[in-house]
């Protein structure tokens, strides 16, 4: 574990730093070094704009993961698997097939996320006491209730934009481009995230402690469903819904620099962003010229980590029984 924060800050800038050197200079295009003025264009105007969206997609993600698993209290939690980006994705597919432009899209993606985080945490709370695992089971099955949605939609729309709609429910970034007009909300969330890290320290511990020590934890938890949506929104607008980054990579960085939130945030959306323009510099890469979708690669590194938490979360419990 790290203790020293600007030791851990300047580690996971480097890896940053690395991560996007690596996507500018690999790639299916043949790129000379040094580069003639038709390369450069290649970097600047394809790799690197797809890099950076990478970047701000995987961090987006791992903070909207990060919270998820405050809400849950449950290191299993994730916006993919609680079916928050199948919300998002929903909206956002049903947006573009009926031609809806009076409403940015990632309007129309945080109303699809906002609702399904409502109706998990709604349905999956219930009346009686406490429990992350229903909650957890809950979100399994609003998900799927989304990916069957989300088949309908593509069961009666356009077949000439099938294949494009697939590659970015995948997870895709190909196209991916940063909107300015979302900069100011999004620097405003991570600000507010900052502010609170002593409070999500607090959620942690449990809903009773909060509320012992002082924590408006209604108050609290409403900001946390609202920020959650946001961050999941955004990355859905900017390359599809790609599963398994907010589950991956806070438990990572949980292991290097603990569980107190003023580290884990910077760090998770650090390590996430880092996270994301490694996998896509390998999907666009493996298989040149052919391109996977980036949401594929996650998931192959997400699944047995899933299951390897799954089952190390099932023996605990049995043995403290």
């Amino acid at each position: 574990m790290i203790r020293n924060p600007w030791l851990l800050l300047a580690v996971l800038a480097a890896l940053v730093a690395a991560s996007l050197l690596a996507a500018l200079i690999t790639g299916g295009g043949s790129v000379s070094w040094p580069a003639d003025a038709a390369d450069w264009r290649i970097v600047l105007e394809i790799r690197l704009p797809r890099a950076i969206a990478a970047l701000a997609t995987g961090g987006l993600l791992a903070l909207a993961g990060t919270l998820m698993q405050v809400l849950l209290r449950n290191p299993l939690a994730d916006p993919y698997i609680l079916g928050v980006s199948g919300g998002a994705g929903a909206f956002a597919l049903a947006g573009m097939m009926l031609g809806i432009t009076i409403v940015p899209l990632e309007v129309q993606a945080f109303a699809g996320a906002l609702l399904a985080t409502v109706v998990v945490f709604v349905l999956g709370r219930g009346s009686g006491p406490w429990s992350s695992a229903r909650m957890l089971l809950t979100g399994v099955v609003v998900a799927a209730g989304w990916g069957a949605l989300i088949a309908l939609m593509l069961a009666v729309g356009d077949d000439r934009s099938l294949r494009g709609m697939l590659f970015w429910l995948m997870g895709d970034l190909s196209y991916a481009r940063l909107s300015a007009w979302w900069l100011l909300p999004l620097a405003a969330l991570v600000a507010l995230l900052m502010v609170r890290a002593r409070s999500l320290n607090i959620l942690a511990a449990g809903e009773t402690q909060a509320e012992l020590l002082g924590e408006d934890t209604r108050r609290r938890y409403l900001e946390l469903y609202v920020a959650a949506s946001a961050l999941t929104a955004l990355a859905v607008s900017i390359a599809g819904t790609i599963g398994f980054v907010g589950l991956v990579v806070p438990h990572l960085m949980r292991l290097v620099v603990g569980a107190d939130h003023r580290r884990l945030l910077p760090a998770a959306a650090l390590f996430g962003g880092a996270f994301l323009v490694l996998a896509d510099t390998l999907a666009r890469s493996v298989f040149s010229p052919r391109q996977l979708p980036v949401g594929v690669l996650t998931a192959l590194v997400g699944v047995p980590l899933f299951l390897f938490l799954l089952n190390r979360a099932g023996k605990a419990k049995s043995q403290a029984d």
